[in-house]
This record gives structure tokens, sequence and C-alpha cells, in this order.
């Protein structure tokens, strides 16, 4: 039997429009204007699995650091037809609040995460505000007690989750960032989450700022075109072009979510 395919979902929930272009990229920009920033998490599934791909962040976080939030993330999971308690398998990219802040929300769920992520978190280099600015200690806290409840799978680099549905440390943006790799309809998608926030970050190989190390965030931009059948099946984790790009999940769901396993629609 061959692998099985997944439909892939990219569910936004937040958005920060007060970004201008120097801010996205190492260096700044000699061109600036507005770069507006989306915030999603993702939706794997066929009718054997469902798997999320982070869980965003809820209001309080979006007011507490000024971002313009659209929906709870459950909300979205909901327009897709998901209860929270139907959810068994989480792939948390990296513990920054974007990506891990509701994971209370998913009582039946395991996490999987980086041994080096989770190292990061709760290591030396939380001393360092540069570092620790995009984490949320109760986010940290709340996923090391889930450990102590026997919900955390541990990963080191790169391994197959499920057939199909594989992770790739990668490293750069935090020191234990992962992308996923999915099997679909249209061949290997790539959801780079923070590896790439822009197709302008990995198609022009021009590093985005909050960065650990610039090295592995460079190295992990080749990486990612290496795991996707091409560039076009690299989906990076805030350009609001992804919902331009994409077909909607249907028609009402326009502009909120994007159907990735079918093929870009330019």
């Amino acid at each position: 039997m061959g692998l099985p395919e997944y439909e892939v979902y990219a569910v936004k929930y937040a958005e920060r429009t007060n970004v201008r272009r120097a801010d996205n990229f190492v260096g700044g920009d000699p061109h600036d204007g507005p770069m507006p920033m989306d915030y999603y998490f993702w939706v794997i599934r066929n009718q054997e699995r469902l798997v999320l791909v982070d869980t965003g962040f809820d209001a309080e976080i979006a007011a507490k650091r000024k971002r313009t939030f659209v929906r709870e993330p459950r909300a979205g999971l909901a327009a897709l037809g998901i209860d929270p308690a139907e959810v068994r398998q989480i792939i948390i990219t990296h513990l920054h609040n974007d990506h891990v802040g509701t994971f209370y929300d998913f009582p039946n769920a395991l996490l999987h995460l980086q041994d080096e992520e989770m190292a990061y978190a709760t290591g030396r280099y939380m001393c360092n505000h540069t570092f620790a600015r995009p984490f949320e200690v109760e986010h940290v806290v709340g996923v090391v007690r889930l450990v102590f409840k026997n919900r955390v799978v541990f990963h080191k680099g790169d391994e197959e989750v499920f057939p199909g549905i594989s992770v790739h440390l990668i490293g750069g943006h935090t020191a234990g960032l992962q992308a996923v790799r999915v099997h679909t309809r249209r061949g290997w998608v790539v959801l780079a989450s923070d590896a790439a926030h822009y197709y302008e970050n990995i198609e022009g190989r021009r590093l985005f700022p909050t960065v650990f190390n610039l090295g592995q965030m460079a190295d992990g931009y080749e990486k990612l075109n290496r795991l996707a059948d091409s560039p076009q099946h690299v989906i990076p984790g805030h350009d609001p072009e992804v919902l331009r790009r994409y077909p909607p999940a249907s028609p009402e769901l326009a502009g909120a979510i994007a159907r990735l396993d079918e093929a870009p629609l330019s």
C-alpha cells in the first residue's frame, strides 16, 4: 500500500497590521513599507487520522501583545467541524506564545515536541530577554506539567510521527524549531511554521530578525526546499499571501481558512 494522503488547512486566528518591511528582515529593507503578519495554526486530516500543528494564542495574549484577534483557535476548528475534545495529536513546532498558547483547550491530546526545544525554553538562554521575550512562562510551565502527566512525546531530530507525516528539526528561530512534512494528493507539502515567516524570507534567503541562530535559519531555508516536492509546496508560517494563493476550505471561509493540499490558485 502507498502512503496515506491528507487534507491540510491553514487556519487564521489573528493578525498584526502595524508591521513594516524593515521589521521582517535582518538588516532592514531599503524599500520600507507595510508588511502585515497573519497568525495561523494548521490542521492535517484524513478518514483515519486528525493531527493539529500548533494551537495559536487566546484573546488575553492577543491583548497583552497588541495583536488583532480574529477568532479563538477552537472556533476555527469548529468551522471545520472539529471538536477540540476529539483532537488526540498535536505537533508543536516550537514553544513561542503564538504556537502553543491554547494547549489547554485540548484535554485529550498528546503534544509532539523536539527535545531541543524543551531544553531551550527551560534553560540558560531564557535568562536573556531577547530570547525569552516571545515565550510566555505560563505556557512553558503548562507544557512541563503535561510532561509529568505523560502527555508530551519527545522527538530528537527528523522522525516519522505517523505514516505520511514527519517532523524535521530546523532550529534557527528557536533552538528546537521543527517543520512538518505531510503527504497529500499533490505531493509532499512542508509546513514551515517559523522556519520561514514569509515567502520572501525563503525565496530571497532573507533572514527573519527574531532568531537564535542565524546559520541554522539560513540552512533551514535549504532544508525546507529539499523536503518539499517544489518551492510551491513550502508553506510559510505567517504570510497573508497563503490565504490569497490557496483556495478556501469553502466559499464562506474565504480569507479565513485555506486548503493547502490543493494546487495554488496561481
